[in-house]
């Protein structure tokens, strides 16, 4: 089901079964949520403006008004926005501002363990966001421009620029608790964190992905590996595509990778294996969101000017029911 069409889709967040929400670059979007009881549909809009005309970002977060206020911190997430730089707050239609970070933010995530919102930017920090005052809690210095970021328990896991990866502890965040580096050769693209908090997969602007394990002790170690994928065979000669996007089962720990070669795959970890490959998608998968229960996959098919400004399919949203056939590792 194509849910909403806009403009260079960035990224899809979700909270709630059956919710869906965007980051944009570009027009406008809408965002649905369907009652499971009541079946009906309510909508929002945001507008944008194009991220390469205004290189700043206004972050907005964003309750469902169906939601109970002391609820909100579990069931609500952020709509990103090229705009101004600065971090918003909107509860119950009312717009707080949060802060500020001094370049575009890339990325924005929630810790409930913590209950600290965490924003990267290509200012090369990292902000953690107290979400009841909100304020600022605290700046924290990375060694390059933030690409990526992803929160795992009490964990929080930012990729770089210069393929490096930072290992912070939210409840001190005093010292950097581990300092990687990729694991693949090129420019990561996204980092997820495993549902079971034990590891994370990484991907690569290379076609490649990686299943990292944050115990540094050697045994455990031993089990990392890297793998190829999103590559196609045209003409005879081999095509190499982005992985542009990771997105996590929370039930069964699988997950679904998206690349700018427009297909999805499901893929099982542990017996490191595919399961499945949706059918092809009219343009690059820019970001992957599994519902909570794991029933629906939404996937966003937005070019990414990898080819420059050229003629492109449009943009859409996809709302796909997955089943466990298609995301539950087999049995050996």
């Amino acid at each position: 089901m194509l849910l909403t069409q806009g403009a260079w889709v960035q990224s899809l967040v979700r909270k709630l079964d059956l919710t869906s929400a965007t980051k944009i670059w570009h027009s406008q979007v809408n965002i649905k949520e369907r009652n499971r009881t009541t079946m009906k549909t309510k909508w929002l809009l945001i507008l944008s403006l194009p991220a390469f005309l205004i290189p700043s970002f206004q972050v907005i977060l964003l309750p469902l008004k169906s939601v109970s206020l002391k609820h909100q911190l579990n069931v609500i997430h952020f709509i990103q926005i090229p705009w101004t730089r600065v971090l918003h707050s909107s509860v119950h239609s009312t717009e707080n501002l949060v802060g500020t970070h001094d370049a575009p933010i890339r990325c924005v995530e929630y810790c409930p363990e913590v209950n600290v919102m965490v924003t990267g930017s290509w200012d090369q920090t990292v902000k953690l966001w107290d979400p009841r005052t909100p304020c600022n809690a605290g700046t924290f210095s990375q060694p390059e421009k933030v690409y990526t970021l992803s929160v795992s328990g009490d964990r929080l896991i930012v990729g770089t620029a210069g393929r490096r990866v930072l290992v912070w502890d939210l409840r001190n965040m005093g010292y950097v608790q581990q300092r990687r580096e990729s694991s693949l050769k090129y420019q990561t693209r996204c980092i997820r964190a495993f549902p079971n908090k034990q590891g994370y997969v990484l991907s690569s602007i290379e076609g490649r992905v990686a299943v990292e394990y944050l115990d540094p002790s050697p045994e455990v170690q031993k089990k990392k590996y890297a793998f190829k994928c999103h590559r196609l065979k045209e003409n005879n000669i081999e095509q190499i595509y982005p992985v542009n996007a990771i997105s996590f089962h929370n039930i069964h720990n699988t997950f679904a990778t998206g690349g700018s070669d427009g297909f999805v795959n499901i893929w099982d970890p542990f017996n490191k294996k595919r399961l499945c490959q949706f059918h092809r998608y009219p343009t690059s998968i820019a970001s992957l969101a599994f519902s909570n229960d794991g029933t629906t996959l939404a996937i966003a098919s937005s070019y990414m000017y990898e080819m420059d400004d050229t003629e492109h399919p449009e943009d859409g949203i996809f709302i796909r029911q997955v089943t466990d056939a298609e995301t539950k590792p087999k049995s050996t």
